[in-house]
């Protein structure tokens, strides 16, 4: 039966369980089961000897984890157990490499409330922990996250509320707030003796990098501006403190234009002690002279040879660079048209590890590169894919995690160019259906407009000449995302690439799509003309994946439906609106349905007081702009803790479509946020979208 099925006079009644999706056909595979293997994040090395961490996310149950040399035979250091959406993150040594410390909980919302997905009656906290790596208790440092580590190992600063606290590791004391100091305070970092500590302060459309001296108790801001100052890193002498100055601009206002060029960005190098500041490189106007990020702890490496590493998109394409910290031109370390994304530097900080989609464009692999320049050499090649590579302290290892179309994600460490070896072996479940996945084809095809999209394109087994299947077009969410042709990097993807998986098993044919303002294609094409609020360009690429599908000869050109979360909500809802007669059916994960409506809940941008046609055009880019010729029936799924795409985009929005007699089911998760923390409600989410799908596609 429906979960609810709303006409002209009925009501949406709010669901918080989902009617279970029918049994498995034979040979294939429960959700439980996709999803029952632990997915391992934070991964992070000892600052000496060759010890690594990570964390790993089992069932929804989050633990620490350490392997040590020369076995490297993982285990855990912590024994939180049970779903209870409750995160770990940030997780560091301490200098001796004898503690972990880390971050336990979420983050508050705008209201100042910590995450408790599971409406815990007693409710939930965000604190910063240490626990030994030889066994024992953690202990809870105080409340708060953004955490240093002192140099010296006595001391661990972190923020709470905003402000900055620290705490003796050694629990002789409880957590104190450090200093008081305006605006919101974040991005600590240690000097290399321990004697300072260099933070930011955002101040709304400004923001300033500070010293604070607890010797002196004084705070100084270095050369202080109307720009976003931040990034701060320490010269290893201790005595400068490189930033990046980023013209001030309304980060939100992303979604209304391409930032393909602006107001240029910088790197200026402060003299601590000698209170002077310069510019040691400004980007080029055009591109490249708006910031683009890496993945990393740090934007800025202070490297070996006084020079410093950071991104630059000056060809249209992410890549690594290098300057004098006295200035002068900088070297190109990443030469070639692909995105670097995950970056480290060795403990000799002489060379720099990465992983970008170079000579592979849809994948992932690691590479090594000297600071001073030369050739990059590939750690890794082939059908798999491999992130988040860090050096042992002892530098003679390399960890990262390893995946393919069918291995899931999975920590591993290669010493000294041996052949890679698993750090937690026994860890995926028996019942992990490794042999009954497919291998998704890598597939081009045209957006309405004729510019090529990317996607993947996963065909069930047993599939017969001639046989017409019921297919699923997947929107990713961000929508600065690539989903990949196997197991992805990210925890919201990973579970995404799961369910696409769990549907091919189920005989639909399901393709993925890499849809403009994405990433892994250069700047032009993530900055795509008229996107998203600015005119939801994006929407030929989702008729033209309706007209791929409907087009090949192993689908049912009937029976084509869409699902995506977030971002990708937000596309499978202009679908449904705009083309219910190429779209039968669609299940929307907390999408954005008002894009002016966003603006001024999540932003505090109220575009009608200021530019009307701005918030004319949002709202016509928009889903709910259309919803008088939406026909198709559609399965809402929301937390109403969502931090990032308010719950009332959803109330609205079934309103809206109950008025006109379209079918509307929902699930309602209360207390949930944008990223379901608790495994059981992707799996609930799932298990109801696969029903949903499967009474409006199958004949």
């Amino acid at each position: 039966m429906p979960l609810s099925t709303v006409g002209s006079l009925a009501l949406l009644s709010l669901i918080v369980a989902a009617a279970p999706a029918a049994e498995p056909v034979p040979g294939s595979f429960t959700l439980a089961q996709i999803m029952g293997a632990p997915f391992p994040s934070d991964l992070t090395a000892a600052p000496a000897g060759g010890a690594v961490a990570w964390v790993f996310d089992t069932r929804g149950a989050r633990n620490v984890w350490i392997a040590e040399p020369p076995e490297y035979r993982g285990r855990p250091v912590t024994s939180y157990s049970g779903d209870d959406g409750q995160e770990i993150s940030e997780l560091a040594f301490t200098p001796d490499g004898k503690s972990v410390v880390y971050v336990r909980g979420g983050e508050h919302n705008r209201a100042g409330e910590v995450p408790n997905p599971t409406s815990d009656p007693a409710g939930s906290t965000q604190s910063v922990h240490v626990v030994a790596v030889g066994g024992g208790a953690p202990r809870v440092l105080g409340g708060g996250a953004s955490l240093a580590v002192s140099p010296g190992g006595d001391r661990i600063a972190f923020v709470q509320k905003d402000k900055v606290w620290w705490a003796p590791l050694d629990g002789s004391g409880k957590a104190t707030p450090a200093f008081q100091a305006r605006g919101d305070c974040g991005n600590l970092r240690w000097s290399p003796d321990g004697s300072l500590l260099a933070f930011t302060s955002r101040r709304g459309a400004h923001g300033f990098v500070g010293v604070f001296d607890p010797g002196a108790k004084s705070i100084r801001y270095l050369d202080p501006s109307v720009d976003r100052d931040g990034e701060p890193v320490w010269s290893p002498d201790g005595k400068r403190v490189a930033f990046l100055r980023v013209p001030s601009s309304p980060a939100a206002r992303e979604f209304l234009r391409p930032h393909r060029e602006g107001p240029s960005w910088s790197l200026r190098v402060a003299d601590v002690a000698g209170r002077t500041t310069r510019e040691i490189f400004g980007a080029d106007p055009g591109r490249g002279s708006v910031f683009r990020e890496i993945v990393a702890p740090d934007q800025l490496v202070w490297a070996d040879g006084d020079r410093i590493v950071f991104p630059w998109e000056k060809d249209g394409w992410t890549n690594l660079y290098a300057v004098s910290a006295a200035g002068g031109p900088p070297t190109l370390l990443t030469p070639g048209a692909f995105e670097v994304e995950y970056v480290s530097v060795s403990p000799d900080r002489k060379s720099i590890l990465y992983n970008s989609n170079q000579d592979d464009i849809e994948r992932r692999h690691l590479w090594r590169v000297p600071v001073a320049g030369g050739k990059p050499v590939a750690l890794t090649s082939g059908a798999g894919l491999e992130w988040s590579p860090v050096a042992t302290g002892d530098g003679r290892a390399v960890a990262f995690v390893s995946a393919g179309p069918k291995k899931h994600p999975a920590p591993v460490i290669r010493i000294e160019g041996a052949s890679e070896r698993d750090l937690a072996p026994g860890t995926v479940p028996a019942d992990f259906p490794e042999a009954s996945l497919v291998v998704p084809d890598t597939v081009i095809f045209p957006a309405a407009d004729g510019l090529p999209i990317h996607g993947q394109l996963f065909r069930p087994a047993g599939l017969e000449p001639g046989e017409r299947r019921p297919a699923v077009v997947f929107f990713h969410g961000g929508s600065r995302r690539q989903m990949l042709p196997g197991w992805h990097y990210m925890y919201y993807y990973r579970n995404a690439y799961a369910m696409n998986q769990y549907l091919a098993s189920r005989g639909f044919v399901v393709l993925s799509v890499n849809y403009r303002s994405g990433t892994g294609y250069g700047m032009e094409f993530r900055e795509a003309v008229d996107f998203g609020a600015r005119g939801a360009s994006e929407y030929r690429d989702v008729t033209g994946a309706g007209l791929y599908l409907r087009g090949r000869p192993d689908v049912d050109g009937a029976r084509i439906g869409l699902w995506g979360g977030s971002y990708g909500g937000y596309l499978t809802a202009l679908g449904l609106a705009r083309a219910s007669e190429l779209f039968a059916a669609g299940v929307d994960i907390h999408g954005v349905h008002d894009w002016s409506d966003w603006f001024r809940v999540v932003a505090g941008d109220d575009l009608g007081s200021k530019n009307a046609a701005a918030a004319r055009l949002a709202f016509e880019s928009s889903p709910m702009a259309d919803v008088r010729t939406w026909r198709s029936p559609v399965l809402l799924i929301h937390g109403d803790d969502d931090r990032n795409v308010p719950f009332q985009q959803s109330v609205d929005l079934a309103e809206a479509l109950r008025e006109r007699g379209v079918t509307v089911e929902q699930l309602v998760f209360p207390d949930e946020v944008h990223d379901f923390l608790v495994q059981a409600h992707w799996i609930q989410a799932f298990r109801a979208a696969t029903d949903f799908l499967e009474r409006n596609l199958r004949k």
